[in-house]
């Protein structure tokens, strides 16, 4: 097991999956003290790394396309401070960090994880049910309905329709945009059959977004919808039950040496033909050694 301890939160690898705990240091985003722990299951990841720097350093994920549905509702948009596969590390823990990378990789390399797009979310997105109020109304979603409601500072043609009720099965997509400059953000609801051209602020299914404290946390509502819609690589017609962590895969039988000694012999060939370097090598080597 590969561990570290951060104000800013809590990475632990079992060889299965990765346990992601945000900290409850004050620097620690309202996003992701509100998202809370996740568990990312090997085969979602694409790769791990470490970069030092005079001050801190930091741990960075990098998840297989479509994996996760709050990185598809978010478009990647997520700065920083609310990235949860992002960590910061204290200068005396980077040795912590890199034995961290070190065991990831070695792991990915010996359950010989692809790292091609997914076609089902192995994430299950955030929990619901769910409410957000921020911009110009308040998004609730209970896992089968979105409901919108609208505030004081909602435009007058907009909020003249009152709530809006929305069930899964009506919607198309949903899109979450941070407020950038000059320009607002928003959260869009795309309704099948009638896509809607308008701005957010008139768009009767959009909840415009203006750059406060709390606009990073409609991108929860939009990663819990986008959980229930359709995979966007399991391709037309297909239905999407709420998506689930995908269960570990199961570990060798301590006595299953024949499987381990054949992955041995696997390790060297890749070795020899140069397609492993001599740290892959030695570090996939030690993963199934210490499984023998």
């Amino acid at each position: 097991m590969a561990e570290i301890l951060q104000k800013d939160g809590t990475w632990v690898f079992d060889g299965d999956a990765l346990r992601l705990t945000p900290g409850r240091d004050k620097n620690v985003s309202l996003f992701r003290r509100t998202l809370g722990e996740l568990v990312v299951p090997l085969g979602a990841l694409a790769g791990v790394s470490f970069e030092q720097g005079r001050r801190s350093g930091r741990l960075r994920l990098r998840l297989r396309n479509g994996a996760d549905p709050l990185l598809h509702a978010t478009g990647g948009r997520l700065t920083e401070p609310h990235d949860p596969y992002q960590l910061v590390v204290d200068p005396d823990r980077y040795g912590v960090a890199e034995y961290v990378v070190d065991e990831v990789r070695a792991a990915l390399l010996l359950a010989e994880v692809p790292a091609d797009p997914l076609d089902r979310y192995l994430l299950p997105g955030p929990a619901v049910p769910l409410s957000v109020s921020a911009g110009d109304g308040t998004a609730s979603f209970d896992g089968e309905r979105v409901r919108l409601e609208w505030n004081w500072k909602t435009e007058d043609a907009k909020s003249a329709a009152g709530a809006r009720t929305l069930t899964v099965g009506e919607l198309a997509a949903v899109d979450w945009h941070p407020a950038a400059g000059l320009e607002n953000g928003h959260l869009r609801f795309t309704v099948r059959g009638a896509a809607s051209e308008a701005p957010p602020k008139y768009d009767p299914h959009a909840v415009e977004l203006w750059g406060f404290k709390k606009d990073p946390l409609m991108a929860l509502v939009a990663a819990a919808v986008q959980a229930r819609l359709p995979h966007p690589a399991a391709g037309p017609g297909a239905k999407e039950a709420p998506a689930a962590v995908a269960p570990p895969a199961p570990r060798p039988a301590a006595d299953d040496h024949d499987a381990l000694l054949r992955r041995l012999r696997e390790l060297g060939e890749l070795h020899r033909a140069g397609v492993l370097t001599e740290e892959e090598f030695t570090l996939a080597k030690q993963a199934v050694l210490r499984r023998l």
